[in-house]
């Protein structure tokens, strides 16, 4: 069974975001970048199943500017086999980027997917369900739980409720909620192991995808600075308060 595994180049989740001063984007000059941590976590789980025997190899996929090859190495050092890097300077939409992997899934016979449920940046949410529906394959979303047993994957879902299980045929996508794993660290011996896998380079032409946006970024702004809280000395000057200032009652 081939895994394939993506994985998103995000600042670091430990880095207060700052905002340019022109207000066209977020600053990365300097930021500390890393896998976005629901990748991580995806990483994980197709270490975890390959290590059970029930895969041949994990490939990771990043796309994005050259120096998304760091993550991928990161993944290599973390247990993957080999990578593959989408090099693109486009801010990509969440369909151009489920195409992608979509060619990717083709080209190479993927038996499973895994994506983090999110990225931390843009925060969509859409990429694994887009995937699923333009491969025509079925989806366990927001998994905090995966089982693989007889050719069929089990997977627990993060609902409102509390939880869903969902019996899967493979070929699948799965994306992956905090409560499935907890990613490891990786060793050194790994780290030097991981600059001798390989990593395949090709574009969105290559790959027979047109990764062109029609949405337009306007205006990025940091949210309002929160007031400071006032201690009141009565339940009467709470509603008082309540009534005349906060006009919430």
């Amino acid at each position: 069974m081939k895994i394939l595994v993506a994985v998103k180049r995000v600042v670091d989740a430990n880095v207060k975001v700052r905002v340019k001063a022109d207000n066209s984007g977020v600053e990365l000059t300097n930021a500390k970048m890393a896998i976005n941590p629901f990748c991580e976590i995806a990483v994980e789980e197709a270490i975890r199943i390959k290590e059970k025997g029930q895969a041949d190899e994990i490939i990771v996929v990043s796309i994005g500017e050259k120096a998304c090859q760091e993550q991928i190495r990161t993944s290599l050092a973390l247990g993957a086999d080999r990578g593959i890097h989408v090099e693109t300077e486009d801010g990509l939409q969440p369909l151009a980027v489920a195409k992608l992997l979509k060619s990717i899934v083709e080209k190479e016979g993927i038996d499973l997917v895994l994506l983090g449920k999110q990225s931390i940046d843009s925060d969509n949410n859409q990429v694994a369900q887009m995937l699923a529906a333009i491969t025509n394959m079925p989806q366990g979303t927001f998994a905090c739980g995966v089982e693989l047993a007889d050719g069929k994957l089990t997977v627990v879902r993060e609902i409102d409720g509390g939880e869903q299980t969902v019996s899967l045929s493979l070929p699948a996508v799965i994306s992956t909620d905090l409560r499935l794993n907890e990613p490891r660290y990786a060793s050194l011996p790994n780290i030097m192991k991981a600059k001798k896998k390989p990593i395949d380079t090709v574009t969105p032409e290559e790959l027979g995808v047109e990764v062109s946006s029609g949405l337009k970024i306007v205006s990025v702004a940091a949210p309002a600075a929160r007031t400071a809280g006032i201690k009141v000395a009565s339940v009467d000057e709470l509603i008082s308060k309540l009534k005349s200032e906060a006009k919430v009652i």
